[in-house]
């Protein structure tokens, strides 16, 4: 468990914690300097810029990016303000600690998203925030969660951002102590050669993390138990609790012990595409040679080069050709072909065009086999999926090549039902974190026959592509 020691802070950062770092301001020229770097990695992929999914990419992305880190133009003094309530505690001769100042005040699952330092890509926060008022001042409730906001809304990493929320407090509200416990997740995204070789890839990276203050600086203090005590149906222990300089501090998949992996090449990256997001770093109000950045270009780039501009249909007609002979199948069809067969929770990752933000879930596929026609195995179903997905995608367009494609090969008679989840829905403002889509494509008898998919979607199992697993 990790308690805030001040003095592990400078003056300088001290400084900035409490009147907010820089003056970046959401304007045109950010706005145009961050999108003129997004066309450059455009281009970089071979993509054309120009085509209509992607015409207004650069700007969806710089206004995206910019909202996802005005952190950087925010103040905590200028949030707390005049959110500070007297409110009557004990008597000074009396002992113990109830109501009022004096007591502890817990808000829990503060929902929040920040952008990782190490590979630009969100991760999600619920956040749990404790504090002992003094001085008879409470701070109203949801200045807590704006204040958290304000430092998530950087370049994070989960220990220096429980530290910035706990010593934010401390400085805004001067209270006896402040408490903060994050659980963070981190999307696992695998890259293109890995997904055909690991079965059961992990979805989520997670870690605990804590921060304390005051009468919290001592890990061993009793209001600590308190705090973990109204923690206690959150699944949240003190075993469970990152020690502070652990060894797996990087937390970063791209870059952890989790994704190590040597590559069959080593494929030079672009040298402007590198310069591309340097610039975008410095746009947002960072500084690219801070050395937690410093390799933030490069993991990047490995995880967008996944979804370069290649002929995946050439790739895929090839297994197409050579693999369906060879297949075996134990679904049996009855003799009036209106058996549905089905191959549900196919996994996939993919990557949104709009916004270039991971979305990712599962396919569920219902086919009536014609006559004539073989079975297609799981295996080179989840090939298909895994083509289709490595692509700047929308799952709409995701869900109608998937359909398109196995439609010939089964006899007309397919549908295909996709359920994502998308990082854009929590980093764009939205910030609807559990949210999720579904899309449906539907060709030949399923078009025409509404109690076949209405079978069909009774099958499809409770989604658990969202959980932290």
């Amino acid at each position: 468990m990790g308690c805030l020691d001040e003095g592990h802070f400078n003056g300088e950062l001290e400084n900035e914690l409490s009147i907010g770092l820089g003056e970046v301001g959401f304007d045109e020229e950010r706005v145009a300097a961050i999108g003129d770097a997004v066309k450059l990695l455009l281009q970089g992929l071979g993509e054309d810029v120009n085509r209509e999914g992607l015409r207004k990419t650069p700007l969806r992305v710089a206004k995206a990016l910019l909202e996802g880190t005005r952190g950087y133009r925010q103040k905590v003094n200028e949030i707390v303000g005049d959110a500070l309530f007297p409110e009557a505690g004990l008597d000074n001769n009396r002992i113990g600690h109830a109501g009022g100042a004096g007591g502890l005040v817990v808000v829990r699952d503060l929902d929040h998203f920040s952008y990782c330092e190490s590979c630009l890509l969100p991760f999600q926060i619920k956040c749990h925030v404790g504090y002992v008022p003094s001085g008879k001042r409470v701070l109203g409730l949801s200045k807590l969660s704006r204040v958290t906001d304000v430092f998530a809304k950087r370049l994070q990493e989960p220990q220096r951002l429980a530290d910035e929320v706990c010593l934010g407090l401390q400085q805004g509200i001067k209270p006896a102590g402040v408490a903060v416990i994050l659980q963070c997740k981190h999307l696992h995204f695998p890259d293109i050669e890995s997904i055909f070789l690991e079965s059961n890839h992990q979805r989520w990276v997670n870690v605990i993390v804590s921060s304390g203050s005051g009468v919290f600086g001592n890990k061993n203090a009793d209001v600590w138990t308190d705090f973990f005590g109204l923690l206690k149906f959150r699944d949240i222990d003190i075993e469970n609790v990152r020690p502070r300089g652990s060894s797996d501090q990087c937390w970063c998949p791209s870059v952890s012990s989790l994704s190590a992996k040597v590559s069959s090449k080593i494929v030079p990256l672009n040298p402007a595409m590198v310069t591309a997001v340097s610039s975008i770093l410095k746009s947002l109000g960072e500084d690219p040679m801070r050395k937690e950045l410093a390799a933030t270009p490069s993991q990047y780039l490995k995880w967008l080069l996944n979804f370069q501009s290649i002929d995946m249909d050439v790739k895929l007609n090839g297994t197409l050709s050579g693999g369906l002979n060879s297949l075996n199948s134990n679904l049996e069809v009855n003799s009036n072909n209106k058996q549905i067969c089905s191959e549900l929770n196919l996994p996939f990752w993919s990557q949104c065009e709009h916004h270039l933000l991971p979305f990712h879930g599962v396919v569920h596929i219902g086919y009536f086999l014609s006559e004539g026609f073989t079975c297609i195995g799981k295996s080179l179903l989840q090939s298909i999926v895994h083509f289709y997905g490595f692509k700047l995608q929308l799952q709409e367009q995701l869900t109608r090549q998937i359909a398109e494609t196995i439609s010939p090969l089964l006899g007309g008679n397919v549908i295909v039902v996709v359920e994502a989840s998308h990082t854009c829905m929590i980093s764009r403002g939205i910030e609807k974190i559990g949210s999720s889509t579904s899309t449906i494509a539907v060709l030949g008898h399923f078009s025409t026959d509404r109690a076949a998919r209405a079978a069909f979607l009774q099958s499809i199992p409770t989604p658990t592509y969202c959980e932290g697993q």
